[in-house]
């Protein structure tokens, strides 16, 4: 942090009243911010463009916090989800494939400078605990929550406890290889990666694919121009009845519920829960999801499957999951607070 960091200052005025954190979403272009009741209501909404550089994205959430503290005197936490390789409970961000922040101690800069307790949390783990608690896994125990959009993220909930592993990057669910013989290289380097084969990123590669060997097909059409392709234009001719845009869904699905079918047969969840913005495409991808799932999950004629469906928080489940995860540290992070003078263990 450079000598400009901007410190927020601590709110004494009243004692909090219990139940209001501020949740916070690291992502590749954006940063969102909140103010959340235990309830999963967002009482105030704030979304900035993600700044470049190591400093810029603390610098860029204390001004979030201190504008929604401002409005919001009564926070009791802060609770953030962060984009990339996120050690707990320490909320140390290793790495991220599309920030500029590498190990860089977030949680501790963030008590130093707030004097609240803090929770840094994968972000694709804090959207899974959100749509675990108050979204469609609402109930059970045992959920697989995945995020399918550019990428593939996702997190896992096993006998009601988020699952992250011995240092927090666990739950990696878009990097199970499902291909890797004939599979695409994916972005973290190895090839067959769920996310190189069932993404959004996926389906504009195979879009493309499709346009320049058919330059004269109903797809090309839908696109101004071959290198325009993306998963919007498929699910735009997909809406249309175009056989081509169909047959990328199946091809895509059918990769999405192997993976599910591997994820399934290891920890016997009661519900599979899809989300992101392919996730919100409909029976285009949920059919031949579920067919890929049922072909590959084991003993499907002697055992309960779980049921396959889409998510139901939408996007801001991240900045609801980061803040309830705030809120449910709260009584120990209050004895370690008292006792470090300012660190949170």
């Amino acid at each position: 942090m450079s000598e400009h960091t901007l410190s927020v200052p601590v709110q004494s005025a009243a004692p909090p009243t219990p139940g209001l954190a501020i949740g916070l979403d690291i992502g590749g272009t954006k940063i969102a911010g909140g103010v959340v009741t235990r309830s999963g209501e967002i009482l105030r909404h704030l979304r900035i463009p993600t700044p470049p550089g190591r400093d810029g994205t603390p610098l860029a959430l204390l001004d979030l916090i201190t504008r929604l503290r401002a409005e919001y005197p009564a926070i009791e936490a802060i609770g953030v989800g962060a984009a990339g390789m996120v050690e707990w409970p320490a909320g140390l961000l290793r790495w991220a494939p599309n920030n500029d922040y590498q190990e860089l101690p977030l949680r501790a800069l963030l008590v130093e400078r707030t004097g609240l307790p803090v929770v840094v949390e994968n972000d694709a783990n804090a959207a899974a605990w959100a749509e675990a608690r108050l979204g469609r896994g609402a109930g059970h125990d045992n959920v697989v929550v995945l995020t399918v959009g550019t990428g593939i993220g996702g997190g896992l909930i096993l006998d009601g406890a988020l699952y992250r592993g011995h240092t927090g990057i666990g739950s990696e669910v878009g990097h199970i290889i499902v291909n890797p013989a004939g599979g695409d290289v994916c972005g973290c380097g190895a090839t067959g990666c769920l996310e190189a084969q069932a993404s959004g990123t996926a389906l504009g590669r195979m879009a493309r694919e499709a346009v320049a060997a058919d330059p004269e097909g109903a797809l090309a059409g839908y696109a101004t121009g071959p290198d325009r392709v993306t998963g919007e234009t498929v699910f735009a001719a997909a809406e249309q009845g175009d056989p081509t845009a169909r047959a990328l869904f199946d091809r895509l699905g059918f990769w999405l519920g192997t993976g599910i079918a591997s994820l399934v047969n290891i920890f016997d969840p009661e519900i599979v829960v899809i989300g992101g913005s392919l996730g919100a495409t409909g029976e285009h991808l949920f059919r031949p999801t579920r067919a890929g799932f049922e072909r590959f999950v084991v003993a499907r004629e002697h055992r309960k499957v779980p049921p396959i469906v889409p998510a139901s928080l939408g996007t801001e489940a991240g900045i609801v999951g980061a803040a309830l995860l705030a809120l449910d540290q709260l009584p120990l992070d209050r004895a370690d607070f008292a006792n470090s003078g300012a660190t949170v263990g």
